[in-house]
């Protein structure tokens, strides 16, 4: 389906969507359902707040996902907070928001594209791998990260990947 919208939104620890983004990233952590407890700790203690781009991908008004970039320096963005909505995967939400951010880097004299994953979510590699982004060594000392990525950007505009 090509009838996503992305906009640009405001990252909060607190909305709704990064409630959920919360349940099932932490989720999936540690294998069971129940982690409201871990969720509450983790806004709580929340200190990776620096997302001064966040981008939310809705569909007939209901927000599916979301994608956040931050800024390394030297034109390198940091994608974070990549997240669909468990009834919207496998739409294209997640390469709308891909799209959309690319736009955004580009935008922002952003050329180079970061980001980090945890091991055991499979999904989100074969995702960056389809997009363009390759495998590269760590550059950051994430606590949880087990491979990271990199994608050039180019001033063309970003090629629809869906």
């Amino acid at each position: 389906m090509n009838n996503w919208i992305v906009t640009a939104g405001v990252w909060a620890a607190d909305s709704p969507l990064n409630h959920d983004y919360y349940v099932d990233i932490i989720g999936r952590y540690w294998g069971k359902d129940d982690v409201a407890a871990e969720v509450e700790g983790y806004q709580r203690d929340e200190e990776d707040s620096d997302v001064p781009v966040f981008l939310v991908v809705s569909r007939d008004g209901e927000d599916a996902g979301c994608l956040g970039m931050r800024f390394l320096g030297d034109g390198i963005g940091e994608l974070t907070r990549m997240f669909v909505r468990k009834p919207f995967r496998g739409q294209g939400a997640a390469s709308a928001l891909l799209r959309g951010i690319e736009a955004a880097a580009l935008e922002r004299g952003v050329t180079t594209l970061r980001l980090d994953v945890r091991s055991d979510l499979v999904e989100a590699r074969n995702l960056y791998a389809k997009h363009g982004f390759a495998e590269i060594e760590n550059y950051n000392d994430a606590q949880y990260a087990g491979h990271w990525f990199e994608k050039r950007l180019t001033s063309a505009r970003p090629v629809a990947m869906s």
